[in-house]
């Protein structure tokens, strides 16, 4: 059994194939999947279908690209929203310093209050991270973001962030990056935090892993980043499918 821990099922991407990708998951043994919302239309989606699938699980915040667009009444929805049985956690939220659409003050803002409304509602943390790791791990330690705790949602930094995060309550989601030939940082960190600490995910529709490269992601190859991390490791492909299924569980209180 594994456990996908960020899809996007809720994307325009499977429109016209949503039931046959979940079908494909199933049959490779995904038992278990978090649809991410990140602004209104794309929480409706996930909430529309996790309200319709017992497997589906929804985490819901604001996306930093987006930031500037947050109005205090979406907080205060996300706020209503996570009362819901099906919402498992708070985001995805962060920094993104690649896309210049939101002003980085108005990005901290937003992800700081995210990280306080989480903590008022006791549910961990999805981190969106995108060339502004220096910023993102400043403000989860002065936010005390640690008290709830989190993922830092496909993991592109160094072993030693990596390593940081983890103190600070946080496990560690590797996707389709770690399978590509060239991607030594996801390898290494792969190989050096332990696996109690280890999520998978596929991100999907994007960052699909090879063979897929370049192709649109989906939940059923998950496996793969599955088996890769088995290979990275020296273990068995069902220690690394148990254990980081486990973790899932554990993160968002999923008995």
């Amino acid at each position: 059994m594994l456990f996908d821990t960020h899809v996007h099922l809720n994307a325009d991407q499977y429109k016209e194939d949503l039931e046959e990708v979940i079908n494909r998951a199933l049959n490779e043994g995904i038992s278990r999947m978090v649809v991410v919302g990140f602004d209104r239309p794309t929480i409706e989606r996930a909430m529309e279908l996790v309200e319709k699938y017992d497997f589906l699980y929804a985490s819901v915040g604001w996306h930093p690209v987006d930031a500037i667009d947050m109005k205090d009444e979406d907080l205060l929805w996300i706020e209503e929203l996570a009362s819901h049985p099906k919402v498992v956690a708070i985001g995805e939220m962060g920094l993104d310093y690649y896309w210049d659409k939101s002003p980085k003050d108005v990005q901290k803002e937003v992800f700081r209050r995210q990280i306080q409304l989480a903590k008022k509602v006791k549910l961990p943390i999805i981190i969106h991270n995108r060339d502004a790791t220096a910023d993102i791990v400043e403000i989860l330690k002065e936010e005390e973001a640690k008290e709830v705790g989190g993922i830092m949602h496909c993991f592109s930094g160094s072993p030693e962030t990596a390593k940081e995060c983890v103190e600070m309550n946080f496990y560690i989601s590797l996707g389709g990056p770690v399978t590509f030939k060239n991607a030594k940082k996801p390898k290494e960190v792969a190989e050096a935090i332990p696996l109690e600490k280890l999520l998978i995910e596929t991100d999907c529709p994007y960052l699909a892993p090879h063979p897929y490269r370049g192709k649109r992601n989906e939940p059923s190859y998950v496996k793969l980043v599955a088996e890769q991390i088995a290979e990275i490791k020296g273990i068995s492909f069902d220690e690394v499918a148990e254990a980081t299924t486990a973790n899932a569980k554990k993160i968002f209180g999923i008995n």
